[in-house]
This record gives structure tokens, sequence and C-alpha cells, in this order.
């Protein structure tokens, strides 16, 4: 199993104070113990979901403007910040040791700087559920890619974390990356301040990208697995694929219909 040297990374990389005290045993303890519960999270959300909207059916919708946008701000500035950290790790390893063991290695549960934005990675996917109760209350238009992204990023990343499968940095880093531009973005939209549109092209496009770049490191985990160096297993790869490709169609299908299909009708009439 490849293993980064921790006290070189340590030399290498500045780390504050909550992130070197971060217990990461105890927290991959906790999730391997309770990963479960991410169920129980699904199930209480769709239940939010559907429930919500069966009762806001008859009643106003609600404004929330100043909570969406404190919501939206303090999950941007969450994500910036994770995006910064576990970004700065991976170019480390990637400078310093390579693409392959960018994805293969395992020190991104436990090593300096990335171990606490792991953790709270994983742990982000529950409250983030939240995004969704301002679309039912506000009685916005709900899509199957909202919700369905919603529950299968969280039990995904409960149950990988657990087992420190390889690829995860990449899938983490990705994730904070975009996040950063998404809930920014979000942020800035509900505060009534206007967004090239370029810019909403930009973030769909980088959800795509992520998607493609997430089903070739599945697909290298699983090369790489074969000669024993790249810890996995079959069904996390496998559900991981199945994720990924379907965000992938999704996505596209969105993209099609939200900026190309209108741009077309435009032009026609």
């Amino acid at each position: 199993m490849l293993q980064m040297n921790e006290s070189d990374l340590h030399l290498r990389l500045s780390e504050f104070s909550f992130e070197r005290r971060f217990d990461d045993r105890g927290a991959i303890q906790w999730m391997q113990e309770n990963w479960s519960k991410s169920f129980m999270f699904s199930a209480l959300y769709a239940a939010m979901v559907f429930g919500g909207q069966h009762y806001m059916k008859p009643r106003p919708k609600l404004d929330l403007r100043l909570p969406l946008v404190l919501w939206s701000l303090s999950l941007a500035v969450f994500s910036i910040i994770g995006a910064v950290r576990t970004g700065s790790y991976m170019l480390h390893i990637l400078s310093s040791s390579g693409f392959r063991r960018s994805i293969c290695d395992q020190s991104f549960y436990n090593g300096p700087v990335s171990k606490f934005w792991a953790y709270a990675f994983v742990l982000s996917k529950a409250p983030e559920l939240g995004d969704t109760a301002f679309i039912v209350l506000r009685k916005q238009k709900l899509l199957f890619l909202h919700w369905y992204h919603h529950i299968t990023v969280l039990l995904y990343s409960w149950y990988s974390y657990k087992d420190m499968v390889a690829g995860g940095g990449w899938f983490m880093t990705m994730n904070y990356t975009v996040h950063a531009l998404m809930y920014s973005y979000y942020a800035v939209r509900a505060a009534s301040l206007r967004v090239p549109r370029p810019f909403a092209v930009l973030i769909t496009s980088a959800q795509i990208a992520q998607m493609v770049m997430g089903l070739t490191v599945s697909g290298l985990v699983y090369r790489w697995m074969q000669q024993g160096d790249c810890p996995s297993r079959m069904d996390n790869i496998t559900w991981a694929t199945l994720m990924y490709l379907s965000y992938l169609l999704l996505f596209s299908n969105f993209f099609y219909q939200t900026y190309l299909r209108r741009v077309a009708k435009t032009k026609t009439q």
C-alpha cells in the first residue's frame, strides 16, 4: 500500500492547530460504527421533500431571501476553505509523488491538513440536505437531479470514508471546488445581484467535468487495485461508477435543456 511519510508532509505543509489536533482515528472509527445512519438521514430527507411539498401546496410561498443568502454564503465560505486546504494537500502529493500516488495513497484520510477536511466533507453532506428546504418552502421547481444527487452523495461519502478507499482525495477536492463556485453563485443570486450568464454555464460545465474525472479516477482505481497498491473494493468501485455515470447523464441533460435548447428556441422565434 502506498503511504506518504507523514513527517515530510508536516515539514512542507503548514497546519492550523485544530487540524493538527484532529483525531482522525476516532473519526474513522465513529464512521465505521455509524455510517448506516446516512440511510436514516436520507429517509428523513425524502419525507421532508415530498411531505413538505404536499404541505406547501395550498399555502403561499415564503420569501426567505435573507436566510437563503446567509445559508448559501456560509456553505460557500466552508467550501472555499475546504477547497484551498485539500487542494494544497493534493498539489503537494502530485508534485512530490505523482498522479498515481495522488489517487492510491490513503494518507488523505489521516495526513496533515487533509484529515480534518476529509471528515468535515463527509459530515457536511447531512446539513447540505437543507438546501432543499428553501426550494420547497419557496415553492420552486424541484428537479429529480437535485434530490437524487443529495441522497446519493450522502450515502456514498459515508460508505466510502469508513473504508478509506482510494480516490477519495480527488473526489472530495473536486466537490469542494465545484461547491465553492456553486454556493458563491447561489449567495449572489439570493442577494438579488445580477450574475453574468457565462458564470452559470461555467458552474454546470465544471460539474460535468467533475463527473468525467470521477469516472476516470474510478477506472484507474479498478485498474491499479489489481496490482495490489490501490486499496478499494469492487463493490465500492461499482457504486462510484454508477453514481458518477448517472450524474454525468443528468448534468449533461440539464446543460442541454438549460443552455443549448433554450438558445435554439430563442433563435427560431
